[in-house]
C-alpha cells in the first residue's frame, strides 16, 4: 500500500503541467551514521539488549535444569510429587516465555527503550529536514534508505479533506476538527512565482 501510495504521488507530480513542485531526498541511514548522539543511543540500547537477553537465557536454563532434574529422579517419585514438579517446570517455563514477550515482543521494553533513546536524535534530524525543505522550497522530501518513506510534506498539497469529502465521510467526522485547506487556485498562483532553487550539490561532492 506504502509503495503504491508513493507511485501515485510521483505520478501526478511528474504528470503535472500547471504546479512546479520540487521533490527531494536524502539518506537517513549515512545522515544518522555521522551523528554522535544516534551512536551512543545504538550503543546504549546494546547494552540493554544484551542485559535482558541474558536475564531470558537465565530463565530457560532454569527450566531446562528442572526439567533435566526430573527425568533423572522421575523413577523415585510418586505420583502427586511428579505432578508438582511438573507443574513447577511449566509454571517457569510460562514466567520465561512471559518475560521474553515483555521484554522483546511487540510494544515491548526493547521498542519502548529504542523509541525513548531515539526520540531526541530524530526529532532533531526533523527539524534539520523541515529548515532544509522551507530554505529550498521543497515541497516533497523522501529518504532512500527507508523504502523512499516520505519524511516531508508541503502542506499546500494536502488533498485529504478533498478525498474525505468525495467518500462522503463529512458527516462521520463532525466532532472531529477540520484540516486548515488552501485554495487550489492561489496555490498554483504562488507556485509560478517562486523562484527557481540553486541545483544541489551532487551526493559524490556532499560525502567527500
Amino acid at each position: 500500500m506504502k509503495k503504491i501510495f508513493i507511485l501515485l504521488v510521483l505520478s501526478v507530480i511528474s504528470t503535472s503541467t500547471v504546479v512546479a513542485q520540487k521533490i527531494g531526498y536524502t539518506d537517513m541511514e549515512y545522515i544518522t551514521s555521522k551523528m554522535p548522539e544516534y551512536q551512543m543511543a545504538q550503543a546504549e540500547m546494546k547494552k540493554f539488549s544484551e542485559k535482558w537477553a541474558k536475564e531470558i537465557q537465565d530463565k530457560f536454563g532454569e527450566v531446562d535444569r528442572l526439567q533435566r532434574a526430573y527425568m533423572a529422579e522421575e523413577v523415585l517419585l510418586t505420583e502427586d510429587l511428579k505432578r508438582k514438579r511438573q507443574a513447577e517446570i511449566q509454571s517457569k517455563e510460562i514466567e520465561a516465555r512471559e518475560y521474553n514477550s515483555k521484554i522483546f515482543g511487540m510494544d515491548g521494553l526493547m521498542f519502548q527503550k529504542k523509541k525513548e533513546l531515539m526520540k531526541p536524535v530524530l526529532e532533531r534530524v526533523q527539524r534539520a529536514v523541515n529548515k532544509v525543505c522551507s530554505q529550498r522550497r521543497i515541497d516533497f522530501m523522501f529518504d532512500k534508505s527507508s523504502d523512499m518513506g516520505m519524511l516531508y510534506t508541503n502542506p499546500r498539497h494536502d488533498y485529504s479533506d478533498y478525498i474525505i469529502e468525495e467518500l462522503g465521510l463529512n458527516e462521520k467526522n463532525e466532532g472531529v476538527a477540520a484540516k486548515n485547506t488552501t485554495d487550489i487556485k492561489s496555490a498554483v498562483d504562488n507556485s509560478k512565482t517562486e523562484e527557481s532553487n540553486p541545483k544541489q550539490k551532487s551526493t559524490t561532492n556532499k560525502r567527500k
